[in-house]
């Protein structure tokens, strides 16, 4: 099955400040992505229901971007976090990129969706 790149984009009241802590640091990932994680260096163990899955930070700008290349992916492929302040309506966006399968890229927009949904909750809209 090929494997696709899909983009999906989610408005924030909370700033981008407030978003990278919650994409950056354990205390806030266990809210609203995964149910444990571990941080070496660059490297992000995340846990789901007992499986790991080791993600390297590849690249990292401040309150702007965050890119995870998974282990266990091909090289071309990475999760990318994205989030700015709209010039019209000043509110937060968080872009997001992923990799799927072709045939799996709506059930992956819902399992997102939901997933962002938890975290607008956590961190205040």
């Amino acid at each position: 099955m090929k494997r696709v790149s899909f983009d999906i984009e989610f408005i924030f009241k909370a700033s981008p400040a407030i978003l990278y802590q919650f994409i950056t640091t354990p205390s806030c990932l266990v809210r609203w992505f995964c149910d444990a994680v571990d941080i070496n260096e660059e490297v992000y163990t995340f846990s789901w229901q007992g499986a790991d899955e080791d993600a390297e930070m590849i690249d990292d700008i401040e309150e702007e971007r965050i890119r995870f290349k998974w282990a266990d992916s091909d090289d071309e492929e990475y999760l990318e976090f994205r989030m700015y302040k709209s010039d019209v309506t000043n509110e937060t966006v968080l872009e997001i990129t992923d990799f799927c399968d072709e045939d799996e890229v709506n059930e992956q927009k819902e399992l997102w969706g939901s997933q962002i949904r938890t975290l607008q909750i956590e961190c205040g809209g």
